[in-house]
């Protein structure tokens, strides 16, 4: 079976039966991505989509720009239009993991009413990733496989769709949303990714430019053993003669994804039970001993998930930190990881963000705080409630612990507490938690209202 053909029937499998009219493809310019977008360039002269296309120039290369304009002319004798979006790293975090944020966060502003975006990850990435994490120690749910088809949503909110003049060189805008609410575009948050090629091999994309004479750019960075992911590919060979070829390395890691599915489902089922959200202070609430009786694994997945949640962190905490949480949790102790505090107080155990985490974060009234919480009302400045806060509030608002209370977010005029709203201080302050739910497809069914009660708290 040819690549077209293979091609053709992952992309009725991903997308069929009912095709979107229009679809984005992300060209860096490498061979993967320019084998791709002759793939999908011949398939939709078939199936009538228009394709359009992105290119993320992120500015770490000399040569990227002239790539990103390769990418350019191709599309112009293809017939697609196409883009150029560029970001600068201010330094901060990670390169490769801002990088790869960038891109998503990018694309998602520029695609307008497109929904669908197309990338070229193939069965070498999925093998050399597997590697990667396996050296670091991860487990099933990192050792899985990178899903074809997912949805991704790169902000918080819906964002605003124009990009500046230094962010976006294009020939042509991708089409508003066909959705309209009360005759106004309705964007949707987030966009579907798909991957048609993940069961293909790297050498194959280029094979197959080589015969149609096609052209791509190398990346001297492929080749740096500076880089982590340099250093498994030059490894491979070796591998590869022990038996531990792509193939072989990317079936593994698909194996375990499916694994990884059906310990969700039942990390799902156990957090409704035992784990409820109270979404007005951003805590979790977990029934301790209901958590004791679970397998270690539902356990590690439900801490982590809490985890993740309290702090909208993109990233789960790593596995050896979170068995040592784990362990003095189940041994009645708590702990603090991934910026947030953990406690038992009796039969619950109570997680909040950390206060030494949000301390310094500040933000005017009606901003996002922490990347959590909006507050509207009267006062300058958002900022945690903190000690100074906790000492002006009226003992019969202080339902909140102690501990918990000082890392709410609070509305105060110089050094007045004017609003908590998170705990009911006065009337004058509006809260919405933009938290990230659920955290599983059925998770937190239990009303916050409920545990409240539970645990003796007004709303």
């Amino acid at each position: 079976m040819s690549l077209e053909t293979r091609f053709a029937g992952r992309m009725g499998t991903l997308l069929g039966p009912d095709f979107p009219s229009d679809i984005a493809l992300a060209v860096s310019g490498g061979g993967d991505s320019m084998a791709m977008l002759t793939l999908a360039h011949n398939w939709t002269r078939v199936w009538g989509l228009r394709l359009w296309v992105v290119t993320v120039d992120h500015g770490l290369r000399e040569e990227a720009r002239d790539e990103a304009d390769m990418v350019a002319r191709v599309c112009k004798e293809l017939g697609h239009p196409h883009a150029i979006l560029r970001w600068h790293w201010d330094g901060a975090g990670n390169l490769q993991a801002a990088a790869r944020m960038a891109r998503l966060q990018l694309i998602d502003r520029w695609r307008m009413g497109l929904e669908t975006v197309l990338m070229a990850h193939t069965a070498d990435d999925v093998a050399e990733g597997f590697l990667m994490r396996l050296a670091r120690g991860s487990g099933v749910e990192g050792l899985s496989a990178m899903s074809d088809s997912s949805w991704v949503t790169p902000h918080k909110e819906i964002p605003k769709r124009q990009l500046t003049a230094e962010e976006v060189t294009q020939t042509c805008a991708p089409p508003l949303p066909h959705r309209r609410v009360a005759g106004v575009p309705a964007y949707s948050s987030g966009f579907r990714l798909i991957r048609p090629l993940l069961q293909e091999r790297r050498e194959d994309m280029r094979h197959y430019l080589r015969v149609l004479k096609g052209t791509w750019a190398e990346d001297p960075s492929n080749t740096d053993p500076r880089f982590e992911r340099v250093r498994w590919r030059q490894a491979m060979p070796d591998l590869a003669s022990l038996g531990l070829d792509v193939p072989r390395l990317a079936g593994t890691a698909t194996t375990l994804a499916r694994a990884s599915e059906a310990l969700e489902a039942r990390a799902a089922d156990v957090t409704d039970r035992i784990m409820t959200p109270l979404t007005g202070s951003g805590e979790i609430v977990m029934d301790r001993k209901a958590l004791a009786g679970v397998e270690e694994e539902t356990q590690l997945r439900l801490l982590a998930r809490a985890l993740q949640w309290v702090s909208q962190a993109d990233h789960r905490p790593r596995i050896a930190p979170l068995e040592k949480l784990l362990d003095r949790v189940l041994s009645g102790g708590g702990g603090t990881l991934h910026g947030c505090e953990v406690r038992i107080y009796g039969d619950h155990l109570r997680m909040w963000r950390e206060y030494g985490a949000v301390k310094n974060i500040t933000a005017q009234p009606g901003d996002m705080w922490d990347r959590r919480f909006r507050l509207t009302g009267p006062g300058t400045e958002v900022r945690a409630l903190g000690d100074d806060g906790w000492s002006q509030l009226p003992k019969g608002d202080r339902n909140v612990p102690y501990h918990a209370a000082r890392s709410l977010p609070a509305l105060f005029d110089q050094e007045v507490l004017v609003s908590c709203p998170s705990i009911g201080h006065l009337a004058g302050g509006r809260c919405q938690f933009n938290g990230k739910l659920p955290l599983f497809k059925q998770s937190f069914a239990h009303s916050s209202r409920s545990m409240r009660r539970r645990l003796g708290e007004s709303d």
